[in-house]
């Protein structure tokens, strides 16, 4: 089989209400020159039949494989990863969709510019549980940008992707920057919940590159439904596990006593306002700065009305 330039990955599990529509999603994209992947985490409904049927159709388009077991949602991206064959990764989860002018617009971005780690586009929520909305819109147009605005954007609370489905990666980065499981103090096993995991593919991409793309389009569309992980799960949950995914890049890859600062703030202000995580340090293995930067915690804290909300709640 030739070498496609892009892959399309779809991990799947109990799927079969939307993955006929996700699939059909990733066939009609106007670039040809890709492969779509699809790997059924052994689901007990009709998910895997489905897959079968269009693999049928499109056997040269689509590669299909089913777990003898379930391996847990990471590994099963890993599996993803590991089967396909072009030159970028585009990950669809396997209830959402994608325009049919993604890869048309976000593959050149990356083809002219090696100095650029991944593009990504706003996404829109839709479905039954949620009103239309738009997510991912910290940049006003269509550009390059540093990344070092992307990561503090990531680490302090602003408008940028956690899911790695609204943005086309290099699959060398995938490969590397998937992490099974994060470090972390709290017995949070990111193999099996896939809350952080996520938001480090972009950071620790970001690192490696000057430069990320923002496609200013509605190239990704996120179903919003009850089984979801993003509507199912708490939000003090969330939060904690984002951080921790937050603390390890920092703990890592940061040495800016004053980004540290302004990060520690953000993590008291969750814990006041979501978790009852412990103090700051249980955060780290490496950082012994445990100091705050006062001024842009007031700052982050009413320039989220949420915030301002659930703080007063909680402290008074």
């Amino acid at each position: 089989m030739s070498q496609k330039k892009v892959s399309i990955l779809i991990p799947t599990f109990n799927s079969e209400k939307y993955i006929a529509q996700t699939i059909e999603s990733a066939l009609n994209q106007t670039y040809k020159d890709f492969e779509i992947i699809l790997v059924d985490n052994a689901s007990s409904d009709n998910t895997w039949q489905i897959i079968e049927e269009y693999k049928k159709k499109n056997s040269s388009i689509i590669t299909s494989f089913r777990n003898d077991e379930n391996i847990g949602p990471i590994r099963n991206w890993m599996k993803c990863i590991a089967l396909a064959s072009g030159v970028y990764g585009k990950i669809v989860w396997s209830d959402d969709l994608i325009e049919a002018n993604f890869l048309k617009t976000t593959v050149p971005i990356l083809e002219e510019n090696n100095d650029v780690g991944f593009v990504f586009s706003p996404a829109v929520i839709f479905g039954d549980v949620k009103k239309e909305k738009w997510f991912y819109t910290s940049e006003k147009q269509s550009g390059l940008y540093p990344t070092q605005k992307f990561i503090e954007g990531i680490l302090f609370d602003k408008d940028y992707p956690n899911s790695p489905a609204n943005g086309l990666f290099r699959l060398k980065d995938l490969e590397k920057n998937l992490m099974l499981r994060i470090p972390n103090k709290f017995n949070s096993d990111a193999s099996i919940h896939a809350i952080g995991n996520d938001l480090l593919l972009y950071l620790l991409t970001a690192k490696d590159y000057k430069k990320y793309a923002y496609a200013d389009d509605t190239f990704a569309k996120f179903r919003a439904h009850g089984d979801s992980i993003t509507i199912s799960t708490k939000k003090s949950k969330m939060v904690l596990n984002y951080d921790i995914a937050k603390a390890y890049f920092v703990d890592n890859f940061v040495d800016d006593e004053s980004l540290i600062k302004r990060f520690n703030g953000i993590l008291w202000l969750h814990n006041k306002v979501f978790t009852t995580s412990p103090e700051i340090n249980k955060f780290y293995f490496k950082n012994k700065n445990f100091k705050m930067n006062f001024s842009f915690l007031i700052f982050n804290l009413f320039s989220h009305n949420s915030y301002i909300k659930r703080f007063f709640r909680k402290v008074m």
